[in-house]
């Protein structure tokens, strides 16, 4: 018994543990050729296609915005002469055609008052009794009682709103039933920001500060041609698609005719046809959903879905 203790179970120790490590050294520096081929992937990733389609789609698009006073107008003197009576004094309220001021006429010699040319508020008003007056000085200035809503809208969006209609819903968080503003118009500052306007009915009670969604409803089609716009380079009136059947061959670029959008699809009315198979990304463009940001001229940005040019 003392043998095996002393001799036997050692070297037998030592002989597993020999081929133990001469196992890992053959995993780790000499791996087997064939399990090597076997894991090597045999397939290629494809470039991924959908089909062109038929559906309903609606160009809704929606502006955060806030409700706004109108500028304020300037009351011009329409007559040469002296000031005889002062009706009103600045920050007060006036209402369309109330005198403010009363002029003695120099030639010929007669009174002519000076009215609001509408309701509002005085905004700047400094004439006092007695003074003389040319014709055409600034006499006042009166913040109108009309508002307007505006919402600040990213340049690329003014694509959509080209043909747009000239009203829009507005819808105010705690306000009246959402209503209908006219005159819808687009408006580039100085410094590059852009913006949407409309003017409020004047029978809706609404006040300065208060936030409003701006709805434009800038087109729809029924049983429309639509694909995704990320499969479009281009985007506006014009753009180009690819067609690819799946065999593997080159994609063929097809230009395109557009219509509506709703910012995820897009309408094709010209250049292909229902059941036509195309790339669903333009080529060379990643297949994300990370949105494309550009800058925007005035030292900010605005950002896109990929393969959309609004």
């Amino acid at each position: 018994m003392l043998v095996w203790r002393r001799w036997i179970f050692p070297i037998l120790l030592l002989i597993v543990c020999a081929a133990v490590a001469a196992a890992l050294v053959k995993l780790a520096f000499f791996p087997d050729q064939a399990d090597a081929a076997a894991q090597t992937p045999a397939g290629q990733m494809s470039a991924p296609v959908v089909a062109v389609t038929t559906g309903d789609i609606t160009d809704q698009l929606e502006v955060d915005g806030t409700i706004a006073r109108d500028d304020a107008i300037t009351v011009r003197s329409q007559v040469e002469g002296v000031i005889t009576k002062v009706d009103v004094a600045q920050g007060q309220t006036v209402a369309a055609g109330q005198v403010l001021f009363t002029v003695k006429q120099t030639d010929p010699v007669k009174n002519v008052d000076v009215v609001a040319p509408e309701a509002g508020d005085l905004k700047t008003f400094e004439l006092v009794k007695g003074q003389s007056v040319s014709l055409g000085v600034e006499a006042a200035t009166i913040t109108p009682a009309r508002y307007h809503v505006v919402g600040t809208v990213d340049p690329v969006l003014l694509y959509r709103l080209v043909g747009a209609p000239a009203d829009a819903q507005v819808t105010i968080q705690g306000g009246p039933a959402p209503f209908t503003c006219t005159g819808l118009a687009v408006q580039v500052a100085d410094d590059g920001t852009t913006s949407v306007v409309c003017a409020v009915p004047g029978d809706q009670q609404v006040f300065a500060g208060l936030k409003a969604t701006l709805s434009v409803n800038v087109g729809s089609a029924t049983g429309a041609l639509v694909i995704p716009v990320t499969a479009v380079k281009g985007g506006s009136g014009t753009g180009e698609v690819w067609l690819d059947d799946g065999s593997g061959a080159e994609p063929e670029k097809r230009a395109v005719t557009l219509g509506v959008t709703d910012g995820a699809m897009v309408q094709v009315t010209e250049g292909l046809a229902e059941g036509d198979s195309i790339r669903e990304f333009v080529p060379g463009t990643t297949t994300g959903t990370e949105p494309q940001c550009y800058d925007d001229g005035a030292g900010g940005q605005y950002c896109e879905d990929p393969g959309a040019n609004w």
